[in-house]
């Protein structure tokens, strides 16, 4: 038994491995796409295209949900939803994708702190040190002849604070949870399958990004000009990037409960930062070298305990 859990959690690390790179690719089909079309257009298509691949392959999960699973999964989604939004602005705007994707990764920092505000939640301790040690990175990156932070940067910072509070509600959706309501009562509430509960969201997007698309956004011109190139970007972010990604990241999170995902995930603003470099030739300075190292080591700090349990692993 404990082989075939030490198997299954080596084959989990190593989908999750290949979920960062999913996810590092992604930030360049979508760099790409925002170069061709408007932003919120292209989030809207890409989210509806990629919660129809996840429904094909759980639509068996979907039928079976009750109406407080669809209400929360919804609920998920319109926070992920806006977060999203703020991001794909941050990546239009932006002039850096692999210092966007160390900012976007700030939201991880956030978790905690989002928690105690949202649950009353107490952070771990590594929480309190991670936070200024990613602020400090963050100063970093905002230093450009004083403090003054570009128009990506700051949707990046915002969506990050977004993504912290998706990050809680999604995990709580995910799993059973208790409520306690006004007259004292308890309750427990039916955790939604993550097959069925990744698929709403990812309509719940689209259908939030389209409606800010269909605000701001030219639809007959951006249609007309709609081309091959641009379905291509679509159709890859689409399947490889979101599809494919929450599906093995779900999948590999269902192999074993020892899995150190928590830990790997923090490699997908390495990853970005690297294919970054080889596709757009984006170069760093060394205060942005810095800025970004501080951000990962925040990362780091704030998984500090899983970090901890993963170096005893290996070194026993």
């Amino acid at each position: 038994m404990t082989a075939q859990n030490g198997g299954g959690s080596g084959k989990a690390d190593l989908l999750l491995v290949a979920v960062t790179l999913l996810a590092g690719v992604s930030w360049i089909f979508s760099k790409e796409a925002v170069l061709l079309m408007p932003p919120l257009l292209f989030m809207a298509l890409r989210f509806l295209l990629a919660g129809l691949v996840l429904a094909l392959v759980g639509w068996r999960q979907l039928l079976r949900l009750s109406a407080d699973q669809f209400q929360r999964s919804v609920k998920v989604g319109l926070v992920f939803g806006l977060a999203m939004s703020f991001w794909i602005m941050g990546l239009h705007f932006g002039t850096h994708v692999g210092e966007g994707a160390f900012l976007t990764s700030l939201g991880v920092v956030l978790v905690p702190v989002m928690a105690r505000l949202v649950f009353k939640e107490t952070p771990p301790t590594s929480t309190w040190v991670a936070l200024p040690v990613a602020a400090a990175g963050l100063a970093l990156l905002s230093l450009q002849g004083g403090f003054r932070a570009e128009a990506g940067q700051l949707f990046f910072v915002v969506a990050a604070f977004v993504f912290a509070l998706y990050f809680t509600l999604n995990t709580r959706a995910a799993n059973h949870a208790t409520v306690t309501d006004s007259a004292g009562g308890v309750t427990t509430r039916d955790r939604v399958p993550a097959l069925a509960l990744t698929t709403v969201v990812l309509f719940t997007v689209s259908l939030v990004t389209a409606s800010g698309s269909l605000i701001l956004e030219d639809w007959p011109t951006a249609f007309a000009a709609f081309t091959p190139v641009m379905a291509g970007w679509v159709i890859a972010s689409a399947t490889v990037g979101t599809a494919a990604r929450f599906f093995l990241q779900t999948y590999a999170q269902s192999l074993s409960v020892h899995s150190h995902g928590v830990v790997i995930m923090v490699l997908e603003p390495m990853w970005t930062a690297l294919f970054a470099a080889f596709w757009f030739a984006e170069t760093m300075s060394a205060v942005q070298v810095a800025g970004c190292f501080l951000i990962f080591l925040s990362l780091v700090v704030n998984r500090w305990a899983s970090v901890r349990r993963v170096l005893k692993q290996w070194l026993a």
